[in-house]
Formats: C-alpha cells, sequence, structure tokens
C-alpha cells in the first residue's frame, strides 16, 4: 500500500518522466556518435583504398605482383587488410582474396561487400577494384573490424554510463517521493485534527521555501480568517443575544402585568402599545442584521456606475434637512470646487450617507450644526460628515465601527449600536476606507469616506 502511494506521487511521476527525458537524449547522443563514426570511418578508408590504388598502379606489373605477394608479412598489412591481382576473368593472380568478392565490380569505387573465406565467419570489407593498363584487376579492402569494436566500446560506454545514472536517478525519486508524501501525510495528519474541532491546529509551513509550504502557508492563513470569522459571529451571537434579551424580556414582563393587574382599556392599549415598540426595536436589530450580512456576501456588483457625489449629498440633505430644523438642528451641505465621481452602487452609498446623517442627528445637541459634503483630497473623492456633537473619543474611533458597540454618552439614544456597521459594510464593498475624525473647531466628529482610485479609474475609463 506505501509503495503504491509512493509511486503515485506527483515528484515520482516527474522522476519517471525527466528519466524518460534523459534516456531520449543520451539515445539521440550516442545515435549521432554512432553514424558520425561511420561516416568518418568509411571516409578515411576510402581515402586509405583510393591512395593505395593509386600508388600501386604506378608500378610495373612484376613489381606490383611482389609487393601483392609480400604483403602478408609487411607493414602494408596495417593498413591495406586485403589485397588481390586478378586477371579480366576474375581468377586470382596474387594476394590474400582466395576469391572474387560477390557483387564487386572494377569501376574504381569503394563497395560495402561480405567475404566469404573457405574457413570462418565471413566478415564485411570496404572493397575497392581497379582496373590496370595490362588488363588486370587490383582489388583492395579495408576491414570494418576497427569500426565494429569502436561500436562496441561505445554500447558498453552508454551501457556502463546509463545504468549507474538511471538507478541513481531512480533511487533519488523514492527519496524525494517518500518526503514528499512524509509532508502530505502530517497535512493529512493536521487537517484531521482541524476537521475534528481543533481550529486552532495549523498545517506544516516552515519557511515556505517550495511551492508546498507556500500553498499550505496560504492555507494556514486562511484558517486564520476563517477562525476569525468565527470569533466574530459567536461575538454577534452573544451581542444579538445580549440586545434582544433585554426588550424581549420588557415585553413579556408587561404582557404578564397587563394579565395579572386589572385595568381599563386605555392602560391595556398602553402596555400592548410599549410591548410593539419594543418588539419594533427587535425587529429593527434583526432586520439591520439581515441588511448587513446580505452587503457583506455581496460579491455582486451588477448595480455599480457612475456616481456623481455631489448628487448623493444633495438627495440625503433633501431627505433630513426637515427633520434637523424640527430638532433645531442646522444642517448644510457643501460641495467640492471639482465634480467628484466615483463607481459604486447609488442606492447603497445613499444609504450610507444617511445612516451617518442620522446618527450626527441624533448625537448633536440643540443648536447646534451638521456639514455633509463631497470633496477631492489629493486625487482622492470623498464623503464627509461633520457636527458639532459630543464627540468620540479616540480611544473609541474603532469600537464604534464594530456592532452592538454604544459607548457611555449614547446610552441616551435610542438605538441598536449597528448603523456604524452597516456604514462600514457598504464602504467595503466599494473598497472605501472608513476614518473618524475631531470635528470642526476641534468638537464633535468628523466622519470621512475615502474612496480607492481603482473606482475612479473605472469612471474616467467610461468616461
Amino acid at each position: 500500500m506505501f509503495l503504491t502511494e509512493l509511486f503515485r506521487t506527483a515528484t515520482f511521476r516527474i522522476t519517471l518522466m525527466a528519466l524518460a527525458a534523459m534516456a531520449g537524449v543520451m539515445v539521440m547522443q550516442f545515435g549521432l556518435v554512432y553514424a558520425q563514426l561511420e561516416a568518418v570511418e568509411s571516409r578515411r578508408s576510402t581515402e586509405l583504398l583510393k591512395g593505395e590504388a593509386e600508388l600501386l598502379a604506378q608500378m610495373s606489373p612484376e613489381h606490383l605482383e611482389y609487393v601483392i605477394r609480400r604483403r602478408a608479412t609487411d607493414d602494408l598489412r596495417l593498413i591495406i587488410n586485403s589485397a588481390g591481382l586478378f586477371d579480366s576473368g576474375h581468377a586470382l593472380i596474387a594476394g590474400d582474396l582466395r576469391t572474387w568478392p560477390k557483387g564487386l565490380k572494377a569501376d574504381g569505387k569503394p563497395h560495402n561487400v561480405e567475404i566469404y573465406p573457405e574457413e570462418g565467419d565471413s566478415y564485411p570489407l570496404r572493397v575497392l577494384a581497379e582496373k590496370l593498363p595490362d588488363g588486370t584487376i587490383l582489388v583492395l579492402g579495408r576491414s570494418f573490424h576497427l569500426l565494429s569494436e569502436q561500436k562496441l566500446m561505445l554500447r558498453h560506454t552508454m551501457l556502463v554510463a546509463a545504468v549507474p545514472t538511471f538507478v541513481f536517478a531512480l533511487f533519488l525519486g523514492i527519496v524525494l517521493s517518500h518526503r514528499a508524501l512524509s509532508r502530505v501525510k502530517e497535512m493529512h495528519e493536521a487537517i484531521d485534527r482541524i476537521m475534528a474541532g481543533d481550529i486552532h491546529e495549523r498545517l506544516p509551513a516552515a519557511k515556505e521555501r517550495d511551492d508546498l509550504e507556500r500553498l499550505a502557508g496560504s492555507v494556514n492563513r486562511m484558517l486564520d480568517r476563517l477562525e476569525r470569522l468565527m470569533d466574530d459571529m459567536r461575538e454577534v451571537g452573544n451581542d444579538i443575544a445580549h440586545d434582544l434579551r433585554t426588550p424581549l424580556s420588557r415585553v413579556r414582563a408587561r404582557l404578564e402585568r397587563a394579565l395579572s393587574t386589572p385595568a381599563g382599556s386605555q392602560a391595556l392599549e398602553a402596555a400592548v402599545g410599549r410591548a410593539v415598540d419594543d418588539l419594533d426595536q427587535c425587529l429593527g436589530i434583526i432586520t439591520a442584521l439581515l441588511r448587513i450580512a446580505e452587503i457583506e456576501n455581496s460579491r455582486r456588483q451588477a448595480g455599480f456606475g457612475q456616481v456623481l457625489l455631489a448628487d448623493l449629498v444633495t438627495d440625503v440633505f433633501d431627505l433630513y434637512e426637515p427633520i434637523a430644523e424640527m430638532e433645531d438642528k442646522v444642517l448644510v451641505a457643501k460641495e467640492g470646487e471639482a465634480p467628484c465621481f466615483v463607481w459604486g452602487d447609488r442606492h447603497l452609498l445613499i444609504e450610507l450617507l444617511a445612516n451617518l446623517v442620522d446618527n450626527a442627528i441624533k448625537f448633536t445637541p440643540q443648536g447646534g450644526r451638521i456639514i455633509l459634503g463631497s470633496q477631492r483630497i489629493n486625487g482622492a473623492a470623498s464623503l464627509f460628515v461633520m457636527d458639532t456633537g459630543v464627540g468620540i473619543a479616540p480611544a473609541e474611533r474603532k469600537a464604534v465601527l464594530s456592532r452592538f458597540y454604544r459607548s457611555d454618552k449614547s446610552r441616551h439614544v435610542p438605538g441598536s449600536g449597528l448603523g456604524l456597521s452597516l456604514v462600514c459594510a457598504i464602504a467595503h464593498l466599494h473598497e472605501a476606507h472608513v476614518t473618524i475624525e475631531t470635528g470642526p473647531e476641534g468638537t464633535g466628529t468628523c466622519f470621512r469616506i475615502t474612496f480607492p482610485s481603482a473606482f475612479l479609474q473605472k469612471v474616467e475609463d467610461c468616461t
């Protein structure tokens, strides 16, 4: 079972492919050397045969016959392996070639022929037959024995070089596959522990020096993100239970009191009215949470388009200016010098700005001032809402963006603590950044939504 898994690893398969490539390259190299050896030996044999034939053809017939008879014991045999002098009828006159080579033509060109001696096996020769002026035929032959020995040495060399190389490469592939399989096994064990409920377990990633470790590092970062999300969900669940428990307990207590206490219709209607208000608060919390979840889980941008921020400011100002006036507060709309366009969802951006203005009106005392507007800062478009209200302490500015958080200054104001969470969710969908600053003249609060340059680039591309 272990060997089966070992041979099925990607590392082992890559090793086999590398071996196949090495084998192909070695075969090509040795084939090329083979062909070159044969070509070089054939060319050299041809040159030697022609040179010797020209030298012998210049001799007199008597001297030539003498040389051919003596060649068997002469050093000439080291260069020319076989020689023979034949008459026009292919009868031997002198030499060690006892018979006319089969298929040989006396055309002065080299031919590869097989020699069949009276005893022993046949052997190949490169033979040249040339007619002399006296009518005799000079036959010179050179054996391929040296070429055969070279080819045999080449084959042995290939085997000696290839076998240890392939064995070592195969062994290395098995070792690397075993190492990779061990690492994968460790990862499987870690994944099993994570699936068993140990959410703090992580895959062995070391220093992320190779692809497998980098993949494990990415999975670990994903697990970290999932763990944070699970913690957030747990905290949200606890916050929901805590925030819904109070109004629901009030509803139950009031209804029980109305049932147990004899009272007239007006008192009963008042109790039911207060219970309905508490239930509306619960429904408001649930609706806000569902809205935040809908925006955070949204991956579609089908409703996105070119939006002029000044139009958003105008629409929200028209909606909330009467409300601010009724509460004896001043709402002012300001536009930047240059028009600010962004790529986004108009309805969601109006909802974002409306939540900020609604909060500003709630937390600004009578006679206070709220300013909303748009402007371009360092090339980036932004929305802002400033007020002269109670302000937010620097230590609480990050916390107020989380769900259900309410500072001590806002306990007396009705609400669920989800408005700014909804603002953050819409801003995150638009890849915008939410910052909280001190309001004008060092009092109050300023919320600023800054849009990224990538969203501005989409607008410029459309225009």
